[in-house]
């Protein structure tokens, strides 16, 4: 839906109603799912996870709108420092509910120390909640106010519309033909990034699988064979593209720049690979932060060889967290 009024209307008025209708069905929806996951054996029971789970986004979608319409009534909806406690809010509200309905448990290492910045944030993207995590993790970590070059098609999601159009995002049109367009949009998202600033990029461009990876990589390998023999052996992570980052490193380019790679939400990129998830375990994501230094980062043609061997490297180091079920025994870290 291109129009912004109808957009809202309709997403706006389906989340009130999801929110009020998942409330008043508690009992009826609670014992027929619970006997659904019954039936197929699933003895943590993933359907009443996930459906408990939807109930408390909802309700957080709910009071983030009125939230923002109360901004706007009292002529502060452009005021960005109460935007930012707003997503801050609904940042935490909606980790929060992920804690007791999924049993979400985030590690983080290396969150960069509060009062630094200007960041540009390169990170992995693996899930439907990487936005949020990442979010959760500057605010709670390093009181950072996070910036974000997103995909348009979320702007279904009613807070991400409203809150994230008065804050400094980017809504990238992933299907537009015009891509100096785009790219010159991901510059003037990056103006005024200050202390306390950080713009997160997720280079890969979409949510990784094994399949989305096979054709990435068949695609490196007519275009760009060079890159192709870099990238070839990545097990868990895409192909990052580099132009939209790229972008972000001209016209920011006093910034320090951050990776960061997570595991624990792999698998998790569509609804039904999450309800698998839960039926298995409760979810538990690592989160490491790495700082670099401007200087250490490259410029020109080989900026993009710098980027391949940051993927690389992230993608062993996811390889290898997987492969350590005791991490989080042996991990004090920061948990959330």
């Amino acid at each position: 839906m291109q129009r912004t009024w109808l957009r809202r209307t309709v997403m706006v008025g389906g989340v009130v109603l999801l929110a009020v209708a998942l409330t008043i069905l508690v009992p009826l929806w609670v014992p027929v799912l619970a006997l659904v996951d019954v039936l197929r054996r699933k003895w943590r029971f993933p359907l009443c996870r996930f459906t408990s789970f939807a109930l408390l986004w909802a309700w957080m979608e709910t009071l983030g709108i009125v939230g923002a319409a109360s901004l706007w009534c009292l002529g502060m909806a452009k005021n960005q420092r109460l935007n930012y406690q707003l997503q801050a809010w609904w940042t935490r509200g909606v980790i929060a509910s992920l804690r007791w309905t999924v049993g979400l448990r985030i590690n983080v290492e290396g969150a960069p120390l509060p009062g630094g910045g200007p960041f540009i944030a390169v990170c992995r993207h693996a899930s439907l909640a990487d936005s949020i995590m990442s979010a959760w993790v500057f605010v709670t970590h390093s009181q950072l106010r996070p910036r974000y070059v997103l995909k348009q098609e979320l702007k279904m999601d009613p807070c991400l519309d409203v809150v994230g159009h008065r804050l400094p995002n980017y809504f990238v049109d992933r299907s537009s033909n015009n891509i100096a367009s785009e790219l010159k949009g991901i510059e003037k998202m990056a103006e005024n990034l200050s202390m306390g600033d950080v713009a997160v990029i997720f280079p890969e461009g979409t949510r990784a699988n094994v399949e989305k990876r096979r054709i990435a990589l068949d695609k490196l390998r007519e275009r760009a064979p060079e890159r192709y023999e870099r990238l070839q052996k990545l097990k868990y992570l895409l192909p990052p593209k580099p132009a939209g980052l790229s972008a972000l490193l001209a016209a920011v380019p006093q910034a320090t720049v951050v990776t960061m790679w997570h595991s624990g939400f792999d698998g998790m990129d569509t609804f039904k690979g999450i309800v698998r998830h839960l039926a298995k375990s409760a979810v538990h994501v690592h989160v490491k932060v790495v700082e670099h230094q401007r200087s250490t980062v490259a410029s020109g043609e080989a900026f993009i060889a710098w980027l391949d061997a940051q993927w690389t490297a992230m993608d062993e180091s996811v390889s290898r967290h997987l492969g350590d079920p005791a991490v989080f025994q042996h991990n004090g870290g920061n948990h959330g």
